[in-house]
């Protein structure tokens, strides 16, 4: 097995595991996290990996924060990441998705950090929405931050804007030029219990 192949089959057990735990079929979890069954069936059996979008609704789903979907790091209480290591997980379902750098996403731990190299072509206009607060700071490049019923902010280097992240939000390139963005989300507390079955 590759890393990455061993990396999607702990991932979907981690799935199918939470699931079982909650006491949902693939049918209802599908069905509460806006996939398709057949798609999440994929993911529980290791054959595709969950983007950044699905692996948010697949925890808002199940109650859970999104690190506790990845594999747990054999690490101690202090962590680094060099340039160049920290998961890649695609922002959107599809081949031209920009793919973030998961710097700090485990779980247990309601602080994720994740770094965005944004080449143009490279799609990121998601609507995004998840729990607790999110900060987005522009390393270089120029990138504009939609958040719906508020606007748009146009980001450059050194800029940083902060918003509740349960307001949907999107970012777009400007001028299509390439951004390096870190993005900050703190989740409220500590994992939320599953909703009771029914």
């Amino acid at each position: 097995m590759t890393d990455e192949a061993e990396l999607q089959a702990r991932v979907g057990a981690t799935v199918r595991a939470l699931r079982e735990k909650a006491g949902y079929s693939t049918r209802e979890l599908a069905r509460r996290a806006g996939l398709s069954q057949p798609f999440l069936s994929q993911i529980e059996r290791g054959v595709s990996a969950p983007s950044m979008v699905t692996t948010y609704r697949l925890a808002e789903a199940l109650g859970v924060l999104p690190g506790t979907l990845l594999p747990a790091p054999d690490a101690p209480q202090v962590v680094v990441v060099r340039s160049g290591e920290g998961r890649g997980i695609p922002v959107a379902n599809r081949p031209d998705a920009a793919i973030g750098r998961a710097l700090v996403m485990q779980p247990g731990v309601p602080l994720e950090v994740l770094e965005y190299r944004i080449e143009p072509g490279q799609y990121i206009a998601e609507w995004f929405t998840l729990p607790g607060e999110m900060a987005v700071y522009l390393v270089e490049g120029a990138l504009d931050v939609e958040v719906e019923g508020w606007g748009t902010v146009r980001l450059g280097p050194g800029d940083l804007v902060s918003h509740p992240a349960s307001l949907p939000h999107r970012w777009l390139l400007v001028d299509d030029g390439a951004a390096r963005v870190l993005l900050a989300v703190a989740h409220p507390g500590e994992a939320r219990r599953p909703p009771a079955h029914g």
